[in-house]
């Protein structure tokens, strides 16, 4: 069982099945649906993903007939993607996930239409909070990882 939520947590998200089919999308659409340089997206079935609370603050985009890119009102963060065609699976952004997942990404997908800026392989430094050169009165202002 995963649980996951939005970035405010008035929408609470229960998966009760396996997290299938994990790539990294780098087209346009899922760039400019999320504002980073590609999204985590996982296939769950329709019924396993069951909505614990905030049901009334989920809202849709219509992109195209019968698909439909699912959001919170509150907090704007997308949450899963539904399709007419295929009502028995859902399309899960995998940031939304609060629990650790067994399942892994399998691919980067359209990436001749990935960011520009973005390097699929390079080694960058990691840090486990802000990048050294960041002031710390900026940083505790900036950004707050609230759990």
């Amino acid at each position: 069982m995963y649980k996951a939520s939005c970035l405010c947590g008035k929408i609470q998200l229960c998966i009760t099945g396996k997290i299938s089919d994990i790539i990294h999308c780098h087209c346009s659409l899922c760039r400019k649906s999320t504002g980073t340089a590609f999204a985590t997206n996982g296939f769950v079935n329709s019924e396993e993903l069951h909505i614990i609370s905030g049901q009334d603050a989920i809202k849709y985009f219509e992109f195209k007939p019968g698909r439909k890119r699912h959001f919170c009102k509150h907090c704007a963060s997308p949450l899963f993607s539904s399709n007419d065609d295929l009502p028995s699976k859902l399309r899960l952004r995998l940031g939304v996930l609060d629990s650790d997942i067994e399942e892994r990404p399998m691919s980067h997908n359209f990436v001749t239409s990935k960011a520009s800026w973005e390097e699929l392989d390079v080694e960058l430094p990691r840090y486990e909070g802000f990048e050294p050169s960041r002031d710390k009165a900026n940083s505790m202002t900036a950004h707050t990882d609230v759990k």
